[in-house]
């Protein structure tokens, strides 16, 4: 496993395991997976602890059927998968009904919608919002819709039109009495996820938050499929703080302990009801710095 997992890093006159707190252990805890249709999935659905939280990406290249299919095998295998369905591949009106169907025939609780990477729309939905209304009018039967917050900004979208997105897909859900949550794309500055939370707190945001992590990730893995990904925004502010970011890094990899302690003691106040791991497939040592934490053990 890499060797991520000793807190005190450089120290020796440290004990080899540390109490964590009961907030940072509950918050390691909900720890959702989220994996990436590619070569390296199967080996990542084999690695995912019994039960789990799960979140199936969907990609330009493998499309919306492919994130069904692995979701449907999750579902046999016992997990929680949550489908992300990217607006820019619905083909229009009839692929929405038969989403919607698919959702409601599976009785699959809980969808991710994104507008998606895709460079053209395959139809009619340039970004979320209006999948979103459409799908709820297709009656899917889920509980909950998740949609993303960008703390670190998006590359093509100014932020002032970002938050007002947020807000109105807030209100399309309250309207269809429908729950949802919003998780967060991947940043590594911690000041700049803090300020975002409590300003859109204070602009009326109330759905719950799934704070978007990087998982136990190797550090080429993690800038090749970060980039590739489209988390261009996050790689822009490591490029320019490589330093900082380096210092998150043990050997061979991230450690995202340290930005889950910035957060879990306050993370019922600020609305934050689980992590959600950005693994890049890299869910087995991912898991085992969940269950250290969890168990209270720190590797030498």
């Amino acid at each position: 496993m890499l060797n991520v997992l000793k807190k005190w890093r450089g120290r020796d006159d440290e004990p080899s395991s540390v109490g964590y707190s009961a907030s940072m252990r509950d918050l390691v805890a909900d720890l959702h997976y989220e994996i990436v249709p590619m070569k390296s999935i199967d080996q990542a659905i084999e690695d995912l602890p019994a039960g789990a939280h799960v979140s199936v990406t969907c990609s330009p290249a493998k499309g919306i059927a492919a994130t069904q299919e692995y979701t449907e095998q999750l579902i046999e295998l016992g997990h929680r998968p949550v489908p992300h369905f990217s607006a820019r591949l619905v083909e229009g009106p009839e692929h929405v009904a038969e989403l919607a169907t698919w959702l409601r025939d599976r009785k699959v609780p809980e969808v991710f919608v994104i507008a998606g990477d895709a460079a053209e729309p395959a139809g009619p939905y340039e970004g979320a919002l209006p999948f979103i209304r459409d799908l709820l009018a297709a009656d899917p039967g889920v509980d909950r819709v998740g949609i993303t917050g960008y703390p670190d900004g998006h590359a093509m979208i100014d932020d002032a039109e970002i938050a007002r997105q947020l807000h109105a897909k807030q209100a399309v859900l309250a309207e269809a009495g429908v729950g949802g949550w919003v998780s967060t794309q991947m940043c590594f500055d911690e000041a700049k996820i803090r300020s975002w939370l409590v300003a859109e707190r204070a602009a009326g945001l109330t759905l719950p938050v799934q704070l978007g992590v990087p998982g136990v990730v190797d550090r080429a893995r993690l800038m090749t499929m970060g980039t590739r990904l489209g988390i261009g925004a996050s790689m822009r502010y490591l490029a320019k703080n490589r330093s900082t970011v380096m210092q998150m890094m043990a050997p061979g990899g991230f450690d995202p302990t340290d930005m889950v302690i910035a957060f879990a003691d306050d993370a019922r106040q600020l609305g934050i009801e689980a992590l959600h791991s950005f693994t890049f497939n890299s869910v087995a040592d991912t898991r085992a710095w969940q269950e250290a934490i969890v168990n209270g053990v720190v590797e030498e």
